[in-house]
């Protein structure tokens, strides 16, 4: 019998001070544009305006400014998620094509270079480094809204297996859209969720 992934407890967040949120800010645009391994704190502090001691004494080590970089973006994406599908109906199709949207907006405007749970995950495999739980944790969010979205709209089909191929679709359209293979993956796999969703519908 397969047991449940052990999943590690997010991370404790600091409270963010005004002059916390200005290095935030750097060391967030720095991290997304060039790797979390090729940023180092004096950097940051440089680009924030900041001492290396003021920035240890408000976040207290790399890790934690790597914790808040992702919690942040983490944050802003839920929220900005639940409120595209709070204008679309309950129950429909269209609240999980709205998530393909969603992301297809936020991708242009905020994330040219790809998912940064994903492209941070290719520097932090080590689940217990503190900003482990944040990556996986998105992702097992998502596996969940996919799920709860296919029961409201197919209450009939077995939702884990449809809600993950979504989620493959999904995932695989923000690596594709990273590396730029191909123009708008994203809108190439909301047209394959919607043949999906349309052959299990009423």
């Amino acid at each position: 019998m397969g047991t449940e992934p052990r999943r590690n407890p997010r991370p404790t967040r600091i409270t963010m001070t005004p002059g916390a949120r200005r290095a935030l800010a750097a060391a967030s645009r720095l991290f997304y544009e060039r790797g979390i391994h090729a940023v180092g704190v004096d950097l940051i502090a440089a680009e924030a305006g900041v001492t290396k001691k003021t920035l240890y004494d408000r976040f207290g080590s790399k890790e934690q400014i790597v914790v808040e970089y992702l919690a942040d973006r983490d944050e802003r994406w839920r929220a900005y998620v639940a409120e595209e599908l709070a204008r679309v109906e309950p129950g429909t199709v269209d609240r999980v094509l709205t998530v393909f949207d969603a992301s297809r907006t936020w991708m242009t405007d905020s994330s040219p270079k790809g998912c940064s749970m994903v492209n941070a995950h290719a520097e932090i495999s080590d689940p217990s480094h503190p900003a482990y739980a944040i990556i996986t944790g998105q992702k097992q969010w998502m596996l969940a809204l996919f799920t709860d979205l296919v029961r409201e709209s197919a209450p009939d089909h077995p939702a884990a297996d449809l809600a993950r191929t979504l989620m493959l679709l999904h995932e695989g359209a923000l690596v594709a859209h990273g590396l730029r293979i191909f123009p708008d993956p994203i809108t190439h796999a909301r047209d394959e969720a919607r043949g999906l969703l349309t052959s299990v519908t009423p």
